[in-house]
């Protein structure tokens, strides 16, 4: 097996990964990724088997210390079925699922349409960022009225997932820690308080329909009910933000439009400069795979955006085709049983939104190149500013 080094946090890496995961596939369907001594896997193949074996999970084996001053943000993750796998996975999903279902998703068309038009109705004159003016506030506005989260409370949702996501980014700080531990508590508090006055008060949103399956019996406790829902505020929305902002980005630089076949062009977005690139899973029992040995315990991570550039699996893989029809399913939201809850709504708002921005405004252009943040292993844009 083949040892790379590739600092996660390098400028030209955070700007362009892919030249780095090309060379990882060159290396094999396995490489060491010595910057985080981890074992990735590269390959389609590879990514994709390794996401639907049920001897790998996000669970790990040992569970590692929590240093003190992080303990508030890990009690959270505790609850998440993010983190979790059967039967707490099962049961928390399950209950997700009855309020995520395709129809209540398909019924949120019209709503999506209308915000979208309603933000684009808002574009200032001049120039402008449209993750601040579209990408942001439509996701964001989109999952808080599915949950009942008053939409006033925006800001605050974006400024706390932003700070919580932050222990996830590669090279993070004590300052980014106690950033995301304030945040934490702060969403926690006001969940908690909003909880309270949804009991007394139910309304037809996934909040009041998880309170009532827990009164059900469903033993969903109540920390695990505020976890669910700070789970579902924050992925909710900030995949979603990049996916746009990556998918408005690739239009305006190759003059791609959505045309008569959106969801090709979403799909081939989520492929070519998907908004997450590494996942990881642990090893619940020794097994040989793609030539390696792993043993229980190990950690191995995912790199779901080389897979999407696997020439063994897309013709062309490096070319952004709007149409492309080739190839497997990507792995943007990953695959199996931790499969994205959201990616349904996800597409949806793509498949709605890109196609009233570009019927709105033929003439947008970019004003500056864009930069991609320095969030690995999220992959989003920093800022994206145009001109109407």
């Amino acid at each position: 097996m083949q040892h790379l080094s590739q600092s996660p946090t390098d400028p030209g890496f955070v700007q362009n990964p892919y030249p780095f995961y090309d060379r990882a596939r060159r290396a094999g369907p396995l490489f060491r990724w010595t910057d985080y001594d981890l074992i990735c896997a590269t390959t389609h193949e590879a990514v994709n088997t390794l996401l639907r074996d049920r001897r790998f999970g996000r669970e790990p084996v040992a569970p590692p210390p929590v240093p003190e001053h992080l303990a508030p943000f890990y009690a959270v993750e505790a609850h998440s079925m993010l983190e979790l796998e059967p039967p707490r996975h099962t049961r928390l999903r399950s209950l997700v699922l009855r309020a995520f279902t395709s129809r209540r998703i398909k019924a949120l068309a019209p709503e999506i349409a209308a915000l979208t038009h309603q933000l684009v109705d808002a574009f200032p004159e001049g120039e402008s960022d449209l993750l601040d003016t579209l990408a942001r506030p439509l996701p964001v506005t989109i999952i808080a009225r599915l949950l009942g989260v008053p939409e006033g409370m925006a800001p605050d949702l974006l400024r706390w997932s932003n700070a919580m996501v932050g222990m996830y980014q590669a090279g993070r700080t004590r300052a980014d820690e106690e950033a995301a531990v304030a945040a934490t508590e702060a969403f926690v508090a006001f969940m908690r308080d909003y909880v309270g006055k949804r009991r007394s008060d139910p309304r037809d949103d996934l909040i009041s329909h998880l309170i009532a399956a827990e009164e059900d019996g469903e033993k969903l406790s109540t920390d695990e009910l505020i976890t669910t829902c700070v789970l579902l505020l924050n992925a909710g929305h900030e995949a979603t933000v990049h996916a746009i902002g990556n998918g408005v980005k690739l239009c305006l630089e190759t003059g791609a439009r959505p045309g008569e076949h959106p969801d090709l062009l979403v799909e081939e977005v989520l492929r070519y400069d998907p908004p997450l690139h590494l996942f990881t899973r642990y090893v619940y029992e020794e097994v040989e795979v793609f030539g390696h040995t792993f043993r229980r315990g190990d950690e191995v991570g995912l790199l779901l955006a080389s897979a999407g550039r696997d020439p063994a699996a897309y013709a062309d893989a490096d070319r952004f085709l709007p149409d492309r029809r080739d190839g497997p399913a990507n792995l943007a939201f990953g695959a199996g049983l931790h499969f994205c809850v959201g990616a349904p709504l996800a597409r949806l708002e793509m498949q709605i939104a890109l196609p009233i921005l570009f019927d709105r405004c033929p003439d947008l252009r970019l004003i500056a190149t864009p930069a991609y943040a320095d969030i690995y292993h999220f992959h989003g844009l920093e800022r994206l500013t145009v001109a109407p």
